[in-house]
């Protein structure tokens, strides 16, 4: 082989780690920025991961994460969305309305698509559900809707239960909002509502010890990322005292909670992954339209409501989307 030849052979061979690390320095990342912790988070991260594979992107191949976790401390939130912004990804995924508003006053060049239960109209989020505008879309539970709904069923199912409990984060954004529905939804019931705060795990005994001395007959767990990640410690604590209790979403009723109403969180999450994938491919979160729920599920744990001595209502049963047994 001639000097030169294999001279050049050395100087491609040099540019091949070079062309490699080119390549995957394009590699489009995702911020994923969590309002909860990772550990019951496998089911939803798996539906955002299918949703990304119908566009064509797979982890590892062609599409990285970079993950942040809040752990439930909403003021964690505005530092790590500004670390992903300064490690420039390549859109942000949001879970939450906290982690939504802090990847929001992050950046309003990035786009950011959100999952949460919060109007993202009223939240500040986009401008309409149609046509969102900015740099912000996403998916939307409306779960804090829903809060007159819950009380509605569960007055159905404990109609004597004349003072009613609700526990709230007063931490999560909209809080005020979701009282003043509730508010009103009871007093349309005739029923009273005492409003219990809890913004930490160590809140928890202290809230559910006072529902037991307020005398209320049941109890609303108010939509929050925080809860829901906390959903086994909430429920194993309102089962000890006996309190019957209404959730928003089907995990709590899985968990061995009496019941839940609200929208399916995988396909939430499964839309999220597909609304990234689409963004990837050149379109933009101001023309992607809010995804909105079109079904609500309403979810029976009849082996609670037996160990709590209460008789589901043959009528209540029939509107079950499902029952557990």
């Amino acid at each position: 082989m001639k000097r030169r030849n294999f001279i050049t052979l050395l100087g491609g061979a040099a540019a091949w780690p070079l062309a490699a690390g080119a390549q995957q320095a394009a590699m489009p990342v995702i911020g994923f920025l969590g309002s909860e912790s990772p550990d019951l988070f496998a089911n939803r991260l798996r539906a955002f991961r299918e949703g990304l594979s119908e566009n064509g992107y797979i982890e590892g191949r062609n599409v990285t994460f970079e993950f942040r976790w809040a752990e439930g401390q909403y003021d964690r939130l505005p530092e790590m969305a500004a670390d992903l912004v300064r490690r420039h990804v390549s859109v942000i995924a949001a879970n939450g309305p906290p982690a939504a508003l802090a990847a929001k006053a992050a950046t309003s060049t990035l786009p950011i698509v959100f999952s949460g239960g919060i109007d993202p109209v009223k939240l500040g989020l986009v401008v309409s559900l149609n046509r969102p505008g900015g740099n912000v879309t996403g998916v939307s539970q409306f779960s804090t809707v829903l809060e007159g709904k819950r009380l509605e069923l569960l007055h159905k199912l404990v109609p004597n239960a004349a003072v009613i409990a609700m526990l709230v984060n007063p931490t999560f954004p909209g809080t005020d909002s979701i009282t003043n529905d509730i508010q009103i939804a009871a007093r349309a019931l005739g029923l009273k509502l005492n409003v219990l705060n809890a913004s930490s795990e160590h809140d928890f005994d202290t809230a559910i010890a006072r529902i037991v001395q307020l005398r209320a007959g049941a109890l609303i767990v108010a939509s929050d990322p925080f809860f829901f990640s906390r959903r086994d410690q909430l429920v194993t604590l309102v089962a000890h005292h006996a309190v019957p209790a209404i959730y928003q979403f089907r995990e709590f009723a899985a968990a061995g909670g009496l019941m839940s109403y609200g929208t399916n969180l995988t396909d939430a999450y499964r839309q999220v992954g597909i609304y990234v994938g689409r963004i990837f491919k050149g379109e933009k979160p101001a023309d992607l339209p809010v995804v909105q729920p079109t079904k609500f599920d309403l979810v029976i744990n009849l082996t609670t409501a037996k160990a709590l001595g209460l008789t589901v209502p043959p009528t209540l049963l029939a509107l079950a989307d499902e029952v557990i047994e």
